[in-house]
């Protein structure tokens, strides 16, 4: 818990370097929600099939898809709504790697400034 307020207070640089990942990559997260809900209802309100037939339906759709979870709803049947399918599901996973990659930097950065190499301890490896 101490940990996750220093990250909110950003009291080292690593944890500001956390931080900033972090909001980063959930305001552009919420940002592509919103512009992908919007497109995808455009594109799939009159499409036969489809299971996106309001805004509710297409922010869920879209949600869920970002969530790398998926929704009930079926997937689109429009062209370009296929294609933006494909580039939600990719961001999605980049993202997760992305975050994965921020922990683990962070968890690496902390351990070096806790215990410095070079101060008495011999570099591993």
């Amino acid at each position: 818990m101490q940990e996750l307020k220093a990250v909110a207070r950003a009291t080292t640089p690593t944890h500001l370097h956390l931080r900033q990942r972090i909001v980063f990559i959930t305001g552009t997260t919420l940002a592509l929600d919103v512009v992908a809900s919007a497109v995808i209802f455009v594109f799939e309100r009159h499409a036969a099939g489809t299971g996106i037939h309001n805004v509710g339906d297409a922010a869920f759709w879209t949600t869920t898809q970002l969530l790398t979870v998926s929704s009930q709803l079926p997937d689109p049947v429009s062209t370009p709504a296929r294609v933006l399918d494909v580039f939600l599901q990719f961001w999605a996973i980049s993202v997760v790697a992305a975050l994965a990659g921020s922990f683990g930097a962070f968890f690496h950065r902390r351990g070096l400034e806790r215990h410095p190499i070079g101060q008495g301890q011999q570099q591993p490896g």
